[in-house]
Order: C-alpha cells, then structure tokens, then sequence
C-alpha cells in the first residue's frame, strides 16, 4: 500500500512541478540576501515568486535528511511501531566526523522505534539516527539505502541531484539544487507525520530523561530569539563549512502558503557563524506574505484581441478572451501596464464559432516598468466571447469564390477560353479557303 501511495504521490508532484517550472516569475524585491542559492514558490498555485542560481549544484548538508526519510517511510513495514537495533558498529562510522548527534550511544544494545527515530533524526539533526535508519533498510548495508535515495530522486525528476551518504556529511560528489531539493520536500510533505516531525521543536524518545531539541531557531519560540518567526513551520537545516548554512522551511498566513530553499550561506565553524538563513527567511516570507497576493491576472470576460471571422451575417470581427480565468501571485500594487499580452491567432477565423472550443493562445508577461523586463506569468487558450453560426447563403457563395479561385478552374478556363480561340481561328481559316475554292470554280466554268 505504501509503495502504491508513493506512486500516486509522483504523479501528482510531476504534475505540479510542470505547473511550477511554466509559471516562474522573479518579482524584484529590496530583500537583500545572504545565500548563494535560493528559491521561493507559493505552494497554493505552485508559482515561483523569487530565485536565485535556483539550477547551480550546491552540497546539501543536512536538509539530506529529507530523502533519508522519504526512503526510511517507505522501505520500513509498520514505521510507526517496528522495533529497530541500536548497533554501535554503525554509530562507529560517524566517529572522527564531528556529527549532530541524538545520543542513541545511549541506547546501544537496545531496541528503538521507527518514529523515535524518524524524530531523532529529523528534530536535532541526528547523524547516528538516520545511519541507524539506513542500516535497517539496507539490511546492514547502508550503501543500498543511498542507491535507494538516488532511485528515488530520478523518480521526482531531479535532474542535478547526487547522494553518497545518508546524513549530509561532506563529500565532493554529494549534490544537489535548491530546484531538486523543492521537487524532493513537496514529495516529503505528502508522506504521513512528515511535517509533523519537521515542525516539531522538543521532543522525547521513549526511555530518554532528557528531550531532543530542533536545530531550527526559526520555528523554535523559546530558543530562537531573534530568529524566531512566528509564522514559520518546519522544515530542515543543515550546516557544515563547506555547504554553508542550509534551510528547507515553508511559512503560512492569511491563506498564502510558502516554501522556500535556501542553500550556501556563509559559515566557518568558530568564525563566522552567523544564522544568514534564518534572517534571509524571515525578510523573503515578510515581503512575500505582504507584498504578494493571488489576483485574478485575466477573466474568461476579458477581452484580449479582435479577430476578422467571415461565414458569420452581419458581423466581420469576434472578441478573443480567456478560456479560463487567469489567477496568479502577482505584486499588491500590480497595474495595468505590468500586464502584456501577445497572441498566436489567424489572420481570419470561419463561422460557425464555439464559446468551448479554442481557436488560438495568449501568452501573459508580467512587465517590471522600471528594469522593462518581461517574464512569462502563463499561456491561456483563447476562445470566442459568443457563440457564432454560419450562413448558408455566404456559405454557398464562399464556395462558389472558392471555385472561381481554384488552380484547376482557372485551368479550365483557360483551356476552354483558348479552344474557343483556336475554333474561330480555324472557322476563318477554313472560311476564308472555301471563299477561295468558290472563286477558283466560278472562273473555271467561264
């Protein structure tokens, strides 16, 4: 059933990432940014609204952590009950790394839970959780658990991702983009307590005296401080010197909803540690929860283009508009001239017209007056405002025209035309020879 349910979910996030990728427009904004990566989509309509280098590879730190558990979810039968070994084999592979930790070196030789440790490692950033994980599934090969990741992500159409390990630790071949790790957490989000987990701040294993704590000072009201914003939910950080700082988080208010990748903020452990994402968060959701809103761009009574019709008694011309009503994130101060729209239509369309049927495409531009900048919002069908029948009689006489206009009719013409030509040539001819023969035989008989 799980994996059923996984298939299904591509589908649908396949779906919406073409809607994502047509409908991709950078409002310019006075947001000034620290991360070399960055891209932010309004998950109601699945528009980008803002990116930056959104294709470029960048080291995913621990926002890997994501995938690991999409595969764990996936791959474990009965994660939310399953009684998994806590090996200190494995938490040995983590030594000499400088980990996040979850401090199941406390549980070795015991049994947790599958959503102990999906919290384990989802909450503080456990690297000795999602090793843990990724030994289960690979039955003690975390090697497979990671070709398991790769499989996955060419599945969601990740087209500049590349995992080695299960927890983001540093390596030259571990990748990916602020586009494909988007692809990866809408799936994420559609798998069950996914985002309960990632929007969790404290959070107790069973047998634990002492809580695990988020990562995440941007959800996070009592250790957050100044990086707290209230309006954020979840997701996932990553830290290490040579990713930078890493944030997968999303924001929701007055029914507009966010999410936003942000990757490669500067960091160096011990000198500069300051949290540019969460900053960088908080200003982009500021100005897009204000500054953006969902407007109706183009109405299905909109008119868009006259178009010459002929068929049609007593009219030459019908009115183009909208098969549908045109909606997207645009600007609150949007005016008239932000909006351009150029048309793919015939020189003359030919009664009878349908109000359900498209004879053309409108492509919408959301214009920056000041830069003169022009960026696709949308293509919308175009289709007649009312409905038009066809005359009979202009019908009758089109055809006739049509007729008269044909190459082989014009042939016929001309072959009829220059046969009479030829027959009154020759009936002079042969006129003029028989007045000759009758004056020849007239002198004869004197």
């Amino acid at each position: 059933m799980k994996r059923f349910i996984s298939v299904l979910c591509v589908l649908c996030l396949l779906i919406t990432v073409s809607v994502v990728s047509a409908g991709a427009i950078n409002f310019p904004n006075d947001v000034d940014t620290h991360c070399k990566s960055i891209l932010l989509i309004n998950t109601d309509v699945g528009q980008v609204v803002y990116e930056k280098a959104a294709d470029e590879k960048r080291y995913p730190a621990s926002t890997t952590k994501i995938m690991s558990y999409i595969i764990a979810y996936e791959n474990i039968d009965d994660i939310e009950n399953v009684r998994i070994p806590i090996k200190q084999s494995v938490l040995d592979k983590l030594n000499g790394t400088d980990s996040s930790t979850a401090n199941l070196s406390e549980h070795v030789g015991k049994t947790m839970s599958g959503m102990d440790l999906l919290y384990s490692m989802m909450v503080p950033s456990g690297n000795d959780a999602a090793m843990t994980l990724a030994d289960y599934v690979g039955d003690g090969d975390i090697d497979k658990f990671v070709e398991l990741m790769n499989e996955k992500a060419e599945k969601l159409g990740c087209e500049n991702t590349h995992f080695v390990n299960p927890d983001g630790l540093h390596h030259e071949n571990h990748y990916t983009t602020a586009r494909d790790l988007y692809k990866i957490t809408s799936y994420a989000m559609t798998l069950p307590h996914f985002f309960e987990i990632s929007n969790t701040t404290e959070y107790q294993c069973e047998g634990d005296s002492h809580a695990l704590v988020t990562t995440n000072y941007l959800i996070d009201a009592n250790r957050g401080g100044e990086y707290y914003y209230s309006y954020a939910k979840g997701i996932k950080t990553g830290t290490t010197d040579e990713a930078g700082r890493c944030l997968v988080t999303t924001a929701k208010d007055d029914g507009n909803s966010y999410m936003l990748i942000l990757l490669g903020a500067p960091y160096k452990a011990g000198e500069l540690e300051e949290y540019y994402t969460f900053t960088d968060a908080a200003e982009l959701f500021r100005w897009s929860l204000v500054d953006l809103k969902l407007q109706t761009v183009k109405t299905t009574q909109t008119p868009i283009c006259e178009v010459n019709v002929k068929l049609a008694w007593g009219r030459d011309t019908v009115t183009l508009v909208p098969e549908k009503n045109l909606n997207a994130i645009m600007p609150t101060d949007l005016k008239d001239e932000n909006i351009v729209v150029e048309t793919d239509v015939p020189e003359v369309l030919e009664a009878p017209l349908s109000k359900d049927n498209s004879v053309g495409t409108a492509a919408v531009y959301y214009v920056d007056t000041e830069t003169g900048e022009k960026q696709p919002i949308a293509s919308v069908n175009l289709v007649p405002m009312d409905n038009i029948d066809r005359s009979g009689f202009l019908m009758v006489l089109d055809v006739i025209g049509t007729i008269f206009q044909s190459y082989w009719f014009i042939v016929i013409i001309a072959a009829i035309i220059l046969f009479m030509i030829i027959y009154v040539i020759v009936a002079k001819v042969h006129k003029v020879r028989q007045k000759k023969r009758r004056k020849v035989k007239k002198y004869r008989n004197f």
